[in-house]
């Protein structure tokens, strides 16, 4: 038998962004999604807007063999999947002694989150430059800024959760960020909020936007034509 992949805490999160094809199957897709839950993974979709993507499956497992046996699936199915992101979900150098119950949600998060529909997911980095070299500062100025940063953020508490996941080594960028928000403009808001805290404004580098909206697999096809 294979070996299990499984991080030693956490766990792996992969979000796979596809396209339709014309091969497209409805029932097999969504019955990749319902072996995937069987197997005991969580599983997020949504429809998204723009060019960029159709539709985006966001997954989290105990075993990394469970997100590549899921990705299998969707493509045999029919979708394309034009761009990813690895991840693990992890808690922060910064927050260390933070209650178990606060370390559960962010190793354990329970998604997608009810009456959050507001989708939104971008990866980031720290920035490596003279003059704004993250990993030049001592690690209680790092802390501090990190604090500063966190505070921006649950300015946000029932509008927006966010679920930030390492990708140091996994992936192009250091951490993913997903975002549940409330409403579309809930995600602009905390976006630009947080940008100008110290740890963002100077140290941040960000990749690409994706935005869309959760629903359940079936209504999430129909959306994108898959009928």
């Amino acid at each position: 038998m294979t070996e299990p992949a499984r991080p030693s805490v956490g766990l792996a999160v992969v979000h796979l962004f596809c396209k339709v094809t014309p091969l497209v199957d409805r029932e097999e897709v969504l019955g990749a999604l319902k072996a995937a839950q069987a197997r005991g993974d969580q599983v997020v979709t949504a429809s998204m807007l723009g060019h960029k993507s159709d539709l985006c499956v966001m997954a989290l497992a105990e075993d990394q063999w469970h997100l590549r046996r899921l990705q299998t699936d969707l493509v045999t199915a029919g979708l394309d999947v034009v761009d990813s992101y690895v991840s693990l979900t992890e808690v922060s150098e910064y927050a260390k002694g933070v209650p178990d119950e606060m370390r559960n949600a962010r190793l354990h998060p329970q998604l997608p989150p009810e009456g959050k529909p507001a989708f939104c997911f971008y990866p980031m980095s720290k920035r490596r430059e003279v003059g704004a070299n993250w990993f030049a500062l001592d690690y209680d100025r790092r802390k501090e800024l990190m604090y500063e940063h966190g505070a921006s953020g649950r300015k946000f508490a029932g509008r927006v959760l966010q679920v930030v996941t390492g990708s140091t080594g996994t992936d192009d960028h250091e951490w993913g960020v997903t975002l549940f928000c409330v409403h579309p403009d809930d995600v602009k808001e905390v976006v630009y909020t947080m940008r100008f805290d110290e740890a963002s404004a100077q140290y941040g580098e960000f990749g690409t936007f994706y935005v869309g909206m959760v629903a359940d697999p079936a209504e999430v096809l129909t959306s994108v034509g898959v009928d």
